[in-house]
């Protein structure tokens, strides 16, 4: 089997870039292609565009190296790894016009032999609808042996790692490759033995394709019964988090934490692919999904009721965006969504946002009249009755509990529910 020198990553986000860096700093000469150019430019002055810790270290050695640039344009190369977004349509379908657009720039630069991986987190049937455009585009190849036609190498490889530990996982964690073919796997299995120290295990290409879209269920699952439980919690007056604590001692339990709902690119979107493929036996996964996106809207209805007691002009401070702590990653995030709601159910409220993580509200926020991002996270509690907290970056967790008298605290992640200074209405 050829060893492959020289790769292309479609997609230089969150995973096709510290990808993409992970591989060049392995000696692969490695072209970066985006449809940004901000992004095109910042990864070629080796600047990285987004906070994800220790990938600036990588990115910046390897443009120095001279083993990492960025264009706009697809080129040839021997493999080509794709990892654009695969959101889901409004009947929860997934979208993979992404896919289709990364594949209409690969196409007239194959000639046969070549790898094309998906790693963008794919709905069953997306690497063979991938193999199959690609066969469209260029009907003179083929995706198999022995059909007089040069043939090309189409694999799934999910990615499997955690924002804020990307560059840790990437090496660290097992890999999963589902091929078309086996010599597809097999290929695959080569090019990611250059950085990868867990064990790759080989498969078949929708069944590693569902083997993401299950881990990430199954924790929307078991964040579900966390959040339902935080819910009982109140109604009965509980703390849920002593409640959880609890609970697991015992030996085979470990329920996850509640929160103010899910986001992320991955938990909130890929259980409505398994939804979507069989929506008649997935009703579990279907409820999961219902129980965590409602839970911005039972928040909101809390801060409501706290502002309602209050006298005209109260403010309420809202910490953090993200959609999970210590990242600047904002998609899918149900903190957004409470605070565009409270913006609208409150219009006479101002609401106080801070984010340590972004320098600007994202435009879904910036157009709205009442709501404001703060410099500091303390200066967001000084100016605020009604205190929010959403996201549980260290940052907050370390605030001086004394600035938190007086306020009236609403903890969707019980980081403060052990401050002396604070009664809390943690949720």
């Amino acid at each position: 089997m050829n060893i492959i020198q020289n790769v292309a990553v479609i997609g230089l986000g969150y995973i096709g870039l510290p990808t993409a860096a992970i591989l060049a700093t392995n000696g692969i000469n490695v072209v970066g292609v985006d449809v940004s150019t901000r992004t095109v430019e910042a990864v070629n002055r080796g600047e990285v565009p987004f906070v994800e810790p220790d990938l600036s270290v990588h990115v910046a050695g390897a443009v120095a190296q001279g083993r990492l640039k960025a264009t706009k344009e697809t080129p040839k190369a021997e493999a080509y790894i794709v990892a654009v977004p695969t959101p889901f349509n409004a009947d929860k379908s997934a979208d993979l016009s992404y896919i289709e657009a990364a594949a209409r720039g690969i196409a007239p630069q194959l000639s046969g032999g070549e790898l094309i991986i998906l790693e963008s987190t794919s709905p069953p049937g997306a690497t063979q609808h991938l193999g199959d455009y690609l066969v469209r585009l260029r009907p003179d190849l083929s995706l198999e042996q022995g059909l007089g036609r040069p043939q090309i190498l189409i694999a799934h490889c999910p990615e499997r790692v955690l924002p804020g530990r990307v560059m840790i996982e990437l090496v660290t964690n097992d890999r999963i490759i589902g091929g078309i073919t086996r010599d597809a796997a097999l290929s695959a299995k080569a090019l990611y033995e250059t950085f990868c120290q867990g064990e790759i295990h080989l498969t078949d290409a929708t069944t590693a394709e569902m083997a993401k879209l299950v881990e990430n269920s199954f924790r929307d699952v078991n964040i579900a019964f966390a959040n339902e439980l935080s819910i009982i919690s109140d109604k009965l007056n509980i703390d849920v988090w002593e409640l959880i604590e609890l609970a697991n001692y015992h030996p085979r339990v470990n329920i996850l934490q509640p929160g103010p709902g899910v986001g992320g690119h991955c938990i909130a979107v890929d259980p409505w692919f398994i939804v979507a493929a069989a929506p008649e036996e997935a009703t579990l996964i279907r409820q999961a999904r219902l129980t965590n996106d409602a839970k911005p809207d039972w928040v909101v209805e809390r801060v409501v009721t706290e502002v309602k007691d209050l006298p005209p002009g109260a403010s309420v401070a809202a910490l953090g965006l993200s959609f999970k702590a210590n990242i600047d990653d904002l998609r899918e995030s149900p903190a957004i969504d409470i605070v565009i709601s409270l913006a609208s159910r409150l219009p006479n409220t101002r609401i106080l946002v801070s984010e340590p993580h972004i320098n600007g509200l994202p435009s879904v926020l910036g157009d709205l009249s009442n709501v404001y991002l703060v410099d500091s996270t303390e200066s967001a509690i000084a100016d605020a009755e009604v205190i929010l907290l959403l996201v549980n970056h260290d940052s907050f967790a370390d605030v001086d509990p004394k600035v938190l008298e007086s306020k009236r605290i609403i903890d969707t992640r019980g980081i403060w529910r052990n401050s002396q200074a604070v009664e809390s209405l943690e949720l």
